[in-house]
């Protein structure tokens, strides 16, 4: 379109809208550079915080892993204190057990002693009663009795035992059991000394029995006595008879039953076979025991008996016993034995011997 003439053109691009441009532009830079700045500033101030912080936390963090490290070695230690106070209670314990056992044993000692001191108080008395009974023996030597035995205070016991018989067999149960009648004292008896179990008041009495036995033999018999534990042994020589009239022939056999200490198991089978052996046999048996037996002619397979084995084993050796020679049973029961006396009452009735049981002051 042709211009026409004195119109004023306008051009936008004239000074003064270049530097109001400029301006602004330069004005737009300049914020952006301090606002730039400005945050690059406070970037690097939060990074020094945040690494301070990190810091902090990786040594608490150390500190904590070390403070965890002691205290799980505190805990080990701990740990292995109270299982050392527990091996310290359970040994002491033990040690207090010991104790209590050991008082226990020396209460039974002591008892044992006390019992011993009586033992040999009555013993003192009873050397006056000895030399009474040896005059006794002088005054009634014109008698059948060849040894003067009374009871205490002078009683008579009726006993229905016939001691009589041209050849008179005396077996005295020699076996541990001897030694007491309950198995608790048995055991602690035979851990004792020999002069303790010499002086064991049941293995005393069965002595008593034999030599009141002995003093009822008739005087024109003859005898043996032989005591038996896993073997039979005669306490005079050999297997042979001796005449009751014998000047020493009794006195040596009670003497060397005297020295005789309980000990071992009991063989009633071997009382059979020495019955057997003899000869001539015996007309008449006394046989002083105090329950069935533990053992037989064959090794025992067990180190233990049970009751029902002992009555088997007793079934069997009744069953060989003869039955024209009475066997007359002398029981002084065991603990824990209850089948023996009706087991000894059927032999005594099938032999036709006697069976008794006495009492604790007999004879």
């Amino acid at each position: 379109m042709p211009r026409r003439v004195g119109e004023r053109r306008l051009n936008v691009f004239s000074l003064s809208f270049l530097d109001v441009m400029s301006c602004g532009f330069g004005a737009v830079v300049l914020v952006f550079l301090i606002i730039n700045h400005r945050i690059d500033d406070e970037g690097d101030t939060v990074d020094r915080n945040v690494l301070a912080e990190l810091r902090q936390l990786d040594y608490q963090i150390a500190q904590s892993e070390e403070n965890k490290r002691a205290l799980a070695a505190e805990l080990e230690v701990r740990k292995q204190r109270v299982k050392d106070a527990r091996q310290r209670l359970v040994a002491a314990t033990a040690d207090r057990e010991r104790h209590d056992t050991r008082a226990t044993e020396l209460e039974a000692r002591a008892a044992v002693d006390e019992q011993a001191a009586e033992t040999l108080k009555a013993d003192v008395d009873s050397r006056t009663e000895e030399v009474e009974r040896l005059r006794a023996v002088e005054e009634t030597a014109s008698r059948n009795d060849l040894r003067a035995v009374e009871g205490e205070g002078d009683r008579q016991y009726l006993t229905g035992l016939f001691v009589g018989g041209r050849h008179v067999l005396i077996a005295l149960d020699a076996s541990a059991s001897m030694l007491d009648s309950t198995i608790v004292q048995v055991v602690r008896r035979r851990n004792m000394a020999r002069e303790r179990q010499l002086a064991a008041p049941k293995w005393q009495r069965a002595q008593r029995t034999v030599e009141w036995i002995a003093a009822q033999l008739p005087i024109d018999g003859n005898f043996q006595l032989a005591v038996f534990n896993t073997e039979v042994e005669f306490l005079l020589p050999g297997s042979t008879w001796h005449e009751t009239t014998h000047p020493t022939a009794l006195d040596d056999a009670l003497t060397g039953l005297a020295e005789r200490v309980p000990t071992g198991g009991t063989n009633l089978d071997a009382v059979v076979d020495a019955i057997l052996a003899m000869s001539p046999r015996p007309d008449n048996v006394f046989l002083i025991t105090d329950g069935l037996p533990t053992r037989s002619a064959r090794p025992p397979r067990r180190g233990t008996v049970t009751g029902r084995d002992r009555v088997r084993l007793f079934t069997a050796a009744a069953a060989r016993f003869p039955k024209d020679i009475p066997i007359n049973t002398i029981l002084f029961p065991l603990e824990g034995d209850p089948q023996a006396s009706s087991g000894y009452w059927g032999l005594a009735v099938r032999t036709g011997g006697t069976y008794m049981a006495p009492s604790a002051d007999w004879p």
